[in-house]
């Protein structure tokens, strides 16, 4: 069957409407233009009919009538005198367009004394970098003019720099991270430190653009987020990173952030995560956001290494398989994963062999998560038992086309202890937290753009998923409900994603804190 063209208005409406855009948007600015003068004077004639109210109603009450004829008598002679009325108009009129000028202090040329003094020390800081003695006429002397070298630049209200583009000679080796690591600590030391800055270097016209990155926001709660099954919203980031918008609630308010978005399933190119952080940097507030999403579509195996009691509040609730806290609890639930595994791949296989979809029990996810594992390890090396690291050898490496997903958050001085296995097979990665350049870029893989501060809010850092860039991030804030330092506002949020408890097959109730109790029954 043939297809029939659409409709002339449907394929052509857009285009017409963006012309008519345009010409009635030419045509204001036309008429602005030609009517300038009559608005000028008509703005001064009301600014002057103003100040003569003013005058008027400042005037005593006995001082009013001699005014008046004063002003009467005024009238009265430039009415007899040869062309008085006519110069009366040009007069008034001149009056009108003086008053009714803008009176907006038009902007200052070029930077001021203090910015020139710190672009002239910036430039003077970059000589060593950006020069050689070979050089015949070098860009960069001491000295020299740092107009030609910096050819954009934009200011804060502080006085410090918001924008700057910078020319650097073609000999200078920008393809080397070191070389530029280089210029990118001075240039965050000279502009101010405790912002930070992005580095755009553009190796084809010999320019790095440094721009201050705004602060990403650290007022996001947990709360339900428009993803698709299969999609993990790891934190948010900035709006140049992602072409994708999630719309978010603050309170009363909406508006659409850019998320980091982590996809996991059959076809992900990086089924398993390691968060990486310092303590209080914010890696169980990440897990914690992962388990409530994991929960709406799969089921959770929770391990917490800690032994804080920060996943209680997932004790009990549907989905939830276990969340263990001793060494017995963990070695048990892992094997159980293990095999779990296995049994996902052999039922698979045979179900493909014979022509049939996979079993329904196959296809939900299964998610195992853990907090600080190596504080396991350390445990079963004392008590003589294998390591409960070894079991996760199975889900990591064949989890992708078993639907089994691993997250792994462990500390700085623990990454050591991880296994081989742990570590080859948590392709998407997240650090928290400060962090060196160095240290970033041997957990991550690559050096992000931005120049790291040594002061952060909770939840702050870094992600890259496989071999894709580096993004800043902030973690959703998902704390522990259970815990008395949490506002009321984040409980409840939390609270409120929380699946409900699982009622057991024999009718017995589980044990329930009492923490927990008071908890639930406030909201």
């Amino acid at each position: 069957m043939a297809r029939r063209p659409l409709p002339r208005i449907l394929s052509t409406g857009s285009t017409q409407i963006a012309r008519s855009r345009e010409l009635a948007r030419t045509a204001a600015d036309s008429a602005t233009d030609i009517l300038h003068p009559l608005i000028t004077i008509t703005r001064g004639l009301r600014r002057l009919a103003s100040a003569g109210r003013r005058r008027w109603a400042e005037t005593p009450k006995d001082k009013r009538g001699p005014l008046l004829f004063l002003a009467a008598s005024a009238i009265l002679v430039l009415a007899l005198v040869p062309y008085g009325p006519l110069l009366a108009v040009i007069t008034l009129m001149a009056a009108a367009a003086w008053q009714g000028r803008d009176r907006i202090p038009p902007a200052p040329e070029g930077p001021d004394e203090s910015q020139i003094q710190r672009l002239q020390a910036l430039y003077e800081a970059l000589v060593p970098y950006f020069s050689t003695e070979e050089d015949p006429s070098p860009l960069y002397a001491h000295g020299g003019e740092w107009e030609k070298a910096f050819p954009s630049y934009e200011f804060d209200g502080s006085g410090r720099i918001a924008h700057l583009e910078i020319r650097y000679p073609a000999y200078f080796p920008d393809g080397e991270a070191e070389a530029r690591a280089r210029v990118e600590h001075l240039l965050t030391a000279k502009s101010g430190r405790g912002r930070e800055y992005h580095f755009g270097w553009d190796e084809e016209g010999n320019t790095l653009t440094l721009t201050v990155l705004a602060p990403l926001p650290t007022d996001i709660c947990a709360q339900r987020f428009v993803t698709a099954p299969g999609e993990t919203v790891l934190g948010f980031t900035d709006p140049s990173q992602v072409p994708r918008t999630l719309p978010l609630t603050f309170g009363a308010e909406e508006r659409d952030v850019p998320p980091v978005v982590w996809r996991t399933g059959v076809r992900s190119t990086e089924p398993h995560l390691m968060a990486v952080g310092q303590p209080g940097s914010g890696t169980s507030t990440l897990l914690r956001s992962i388990a409530l999403q994991a929960l709406q579509y799969g089921d959770i195996l929770v391990v917490d290494g800690g032994g804080t009691g920060e996943y209680a509040c997932l004790t009990g609730r549907d989905g939830v398989l276990g969340v263990e806290v001793g060494l017995a609890g963990t070695l048990a639930g892992l094997e159980w994963a293990a095999q779990e595994t296995e049994r996902r791949l052999i039922a698979a296989n045979l179900a493909r062999q014979e022509g049939h979809p996979p079993p329904d029990d196959t296809r939900r996810p299964l998610w195992i998560i853990l907090d600080r594992p190596t504080a396991f390890t350390h445990l079963a090396d004392a008590e003589g038992r294998k390591d409960p690291q070894s079991f996760l050898q199975v889900p990591l490496r064949h989890g992708r086309a078993a639907r089994v997903t691993v997250v792994v958050a462990e500390q700085f001085d623990a990454l050591d202890t991880l296994s081989e296995a742990v570590r080859q097979h948590t392709r998407a990665r997240v650090v928290l937290g400060p962090a060196s350049a160095d240290l970033l870029e041997a957990v991550l893989g690559a050096r992000p753009h931005t120049a790291p501060v040594d002061h952060v809010p909770p939840g702050r850092g870094y992600a890259r998923l496989g071999t894709g860039p580096v993004h800043r991030l902030q973690v959703p804030a998902t704390p522990d409900p259970y815990d008395d330092a949490t506002s009321d506002t984040h409980r409840q949020a939390v609270l409120d994603l929380l699946p409900p408890r699982t009622t057991p097959a024999d009718g017995e109730t589980l044990p329930v804190p009492s923490k927990a109790l008071a908890a639930e029954s406030s909201s």
